[in-house]
């Protein structure tokens, strides 16, 4: 892989995927971490959030190979049957944060061996211990490897599958919008391909789905008041902060993704997804408005205040009262939430069209 260069700063990230044991590939991480944060000041936000992608991308492939060796080493053998290894939430859209935590899952060949379910439960376990080993924080919600419900043969999968998209209430739903941006990182890639085919196939064969996952999309947080003024936490420890994630972040990747899905734009990241839709409806405004209010976020969340503790890194995913302040900020962030809001409310009309029009 070629060296990854910027004007500032030589980013070599070619060398990850040459880290023989789990001390080298953290070493590794720590010091692209820290170009990657040297970088920001020089370089769009969207080809800077790019890097830090590809980055993550590397790392994760990387560690599930040394986790495979560490388990043989261990004596548990090599993988009795092939597998994937794949990504959800914002990895598997690629809009990784340097410090966002863990979101993954595995798909297992349905190759009969009567090892393979005690091995798997291991190695996700493990790999899961590893990733946080390497400075990325447990998923709050359990969408880890190390679950059994994001840790299936493909099978088992389809199931799964089959079951969330049949019922309609508020969290099977949410599975599936999980579901609808993964993205395949190593092992076995026809896995992930035919987990994707079947996937497709859930959505295409139920069109009621489209009005529960609407509905779940225009659900958000408050960002503006009736005079236009950005609406901050009211209690707590970040009483006066913003939510970046929850208050313009993550309204504009739901709202683009129930978009995607009713043009059949296949793409898992957000800008992919943008790009496709402005090509299908060429001249919306309000897309474009759209795509600068999600760079807008992009950055937002890169520039929140982050820290480590234990060898994790973690952010707290919200504006400090005393940025808002700071008058260009608080422009691109109240013209931001200006375009979630108009987003929301054309969403919420089609949804009120598509709930008269049901029997």
């Amino acid at each position: 892989m070629e060296p990854l260069k910027s004007e500032s700063c030589d980013l070599d990230l070619g060398t990850i995927a040459y880290a023989n044991s789990r001390e080298e590939l953290r070493s590794r991480r720590l010091d692209c971490q820290e170009q990657l944060q040297e970088m920001f000041a020089d370089m769009p936000i969207g080809a800077w959030s790019a890097l830090v992608n590809e980055m993550h991308d590397l790392i994760a492939a990387r560690a599930v190979d040394i986790c495979e060796r560490e388990l043989e080493e261990a004596g548990y053998g090599l993988p009795p049957v092939s597998y994937a290894f794949v990504v959800f939430g914002s990895a598997g859209r690629r809009e990784s944060t340097l410090w966002s935590d863990q979101d993954n899952g595995l798909i297992i060949s349905d190759e009969p061996d009567a090892y393979k379910e005690a091995y798997f439960q291991i190695f996700g376990q493990r790999l899961s211990d590893l990733f946080e080993y390497l400075g990325y924080e447990k998923c709050k919600g359990k969408v880890m490897c190390s679950e059994p419900l994001w840790r299936k043969t493909l099978e088992g999968w389809k199931t799964q599958l089959s079951r969330w998209r049949n019922d309609f209430s508020w969290e099977p739903v949410r599975y599936l919008i999980i579901a609808t941006d993964m993205r395949y990182i190593s092992g076995d890639r026809t896995l992930s391909e035919s987990w994707k085919v079947f996937f497709g196939k859930c959505l295409d064969e139920t069109p009621e789905l489209a009005i529960a996952i609407l509905r779940n999309t225009v659900r958000h947080k408050a960002t503006l008041n009736l005079l236009g003024q950005v609406v901050t936490e009211r209690f707590g420890e970040h009483a006066g902060d913003f939510d970046v994630k929850y208050g313009v972040y993550i309204p504009i990747v739901n709202s683009v993704r129930y978009m995607a899905l009713q043009q059949g734009v296949k793409e898992s990241s957000t800008l992919k997804r943008l790009e496709r839709l402005m090509v299908l409806d060429g001249g919306n405004m309000l897309l474009e408005n759209v795509q600068r209010a999600f760079l807008t976020a992009l950055m937002l969340r890169s520039t929140a205040p982050h820290r480590e503790e234990r060898g994790i890194f973690m952010s707290s995913g919200y504006i400090p009262q005393k940025e808002l302040k700071k008058r260009p900020l608080m422009y691109e962030l109240r013209e931001s939430l200006t375009v979630v809001r108009r987003t929301h409310r054309a969403l919420q009309r089609q949804l009120r069209f598509a709930e008269r029009r049901r029997p």
